[in-house]
């Protein structure tokens, strides 16, 4: 058995499924043919032993008054149509009528039926010539003997042959044509298998990440190629991303590295030829340092934006302490800005990290462009978050991409910043389940929003970390 199923896996699936296909069928073809032709068989064999019994009974007061009368059976017994007629005693003593020409092989069974208290009996036998017959026994009242008619089983061999010979022509057609079938269906059936399988093999050798259309397919494997489907757009997409990525890193890095190889190859050059001042020296330094600070910045930044934060730990958070400790942190380098905030109640399940540094970005960005004296307006209301400068504002033209990665509009392009704080916000918000989109305060400078999924009320928490039923 273990080399059957090793074999059978080892095969491609279209050819296993033929295969059981057929096996299947065969066996199933097999057990009717032998139920139906042993149901024949018996049935024509118990037939031919009733016809039997009926004649014995028919000759039975014949053979009696034989019997009684001269002590032997009466030529007038014989039958036509291959009924052997004979009479047996409980000794096993044989009387036959004369010119028979086949004899009863009996049996201990036979003798049974004679005597006062014998009983009918009947059964398959052969003749002393090997033929096989219907044996029937019924017992002679009066007598000490019983009456045995064979009835002989040649018509009913010949029928059972022909049957047989019906019966295997069936179950070979039935099999071919069960092998046929099963390799039509395999083939039908797994052909948007196969379709799957070579899309699958073409998007491995060429790495083209093309929805595949898969014909024919219902039920389950059309779900798997639907899933196969939203999992190339999802490789697209990330890939798209990834490449974007490279490309504006690449581009952001530049401008610092430039300057950074600048400032040094004009201290290497000063080493040899001692032409700076030491204020110009110092200067040149400070601004390396700038320079190294800024772009420490953004490969912090570019790691922390990057990284898949999907499995991060996710806790019952209030976002009153949240938005509390971070305004403390940012109220301490703000040179001159001040914070006005005012506070609902918010509760929400998130990643407190990732929720701290999205909101001190946005602080951060706010006291950015506000000017020194100026107010930060936070506020909390239901389960959005605002904050608000007092800036020159985000030209319209720019609001729609200041949540994207590298991106700097025309007057952040002068001020120093690694253009990826409101891409680190976009992404914890939306992590979260939550939406960031940007406007225009009511002091004329931009206004950021928040609108996070949580409750007002701590009671309701329990909500938030438990699905909705569908």
């Amino acid at each position: 058995m273990k080399r059957t199923w090793t074999y059978l896996w080892d095969h491609p699936l279209q050819r296993r499924i033929s295969l059981l296909t057929t096996v299947a069928v065969a066996l199933a073809v097999i057990l009717f043919s032998a139920v139906g032709y042993l149901t024949l068989r018996v049935t024509l064999h118990r037939t031919s032993e009733s016809i039997a019994l009926a004649v014995a009974r028919d000759l039975a007061p014949a053979a009696t008054d034989d019997l009684l009368g001269t002590g032997r059976l009466s030529p007038d017994l014989r039958q036509a149509g291959g009924v052997v007629v004979e009479a047996v005693d409980a000794q096993g003593r044989v009387l036959r009528l004369d010119g028979q020409v086949d004899e009863l092989v009996l049996s201990p069974r036979d003798r049974t039926a004679a005597g006062p208290e014998g009983r009918t009996t009947r059964r398959s036998g052969t003749a002393a010539s090997g033929h096989p017959y219907a044996i029937v026994s019924v017992p002679l009242p009066g007598t000490s003997y019983a009456l045995v008619v064979g009835r002989t089983l040649a018509p009913v061999e010949e029928i059972l042959r022909v049957q047989r010979l019906i019966l295997l022509t069936i179950s070979l057609a039935s099999i071919v044509a069960a092998a046929v079938a099963g390799f039509l269906v395999g083939r039908a059936g797994l052909r948007p298998v196969r379709q799957l399988t070579e899309a699958v093999e073409h998007v491995t050798a060429t790495q083209d990440l093309q929805p595949v259309s898969v014909r024919y397919a219902r039920g389950d494997l059309a779900t798997l190629a639907a899933s196969f489907n939203l999992m190339l757009a999802s490789l697209t997409r990330t890939r798209n991303r990834q490449a974007r990525l490279v490309a504006d890193a690449g581009h952001e890095l530049r401008t610092p590295l430039t300057s950074l190889r600048t400032n040094v190859d004009l201290l290497a050059s000063d080493v040899r030829r001692d032409r700076l001042t030491v204020d110009a020296r110092e200067a040149v330094l400070a601004d390396l340092q700038g320079q190294l600070g800024e772009l420490n910045d953004m490969i912090g930044d570019l790691v922390h934006v990057t990284r898949e934060d999907g499995a991060a730990s996710v806790a019952p958070l209030d976002v009153r302490d949240v938005v509390g400790t971070s305004v403390e942190r940012v109220q301490r380098r703000a040179q001159g800005v001040t914070f006005d905030v005012d506070l609902d109640p918010l509760f929400v399940v998130a990643n407190a990290e990732a929720l701290g540094r999205a909101v001190t970005n946005l602080l951060d960005n706010a006291v950015k462009w506000s000017p020194p004296g100026a107010t930060v307006r936070v506020r909390l209301e239901g389960n959005r978050l605002r904050v608000s400068d007092a800036g020159p504002g985000i030209p319209e033209a720019d609001l729609p991409y200041v949540f994207d990665r590298f991106f700097r509009g025309e007057s952040a392009r002068r001020t120093k910043g690694t253009g990826l704080g409101l891409a680190i916000v976009a992404k914890a918000v939306e992590e979260m389940g939550g939406t960031v989109s940007a406007g225009r305060s009511a002091e004329g400078g931009a206004e950021l929003t928040l609108q996070l999924p949580g409750v007002t009320s701590r009671e309701a928490v329990s909500s938030l970390l438990v699905p909705a039923a569908s």
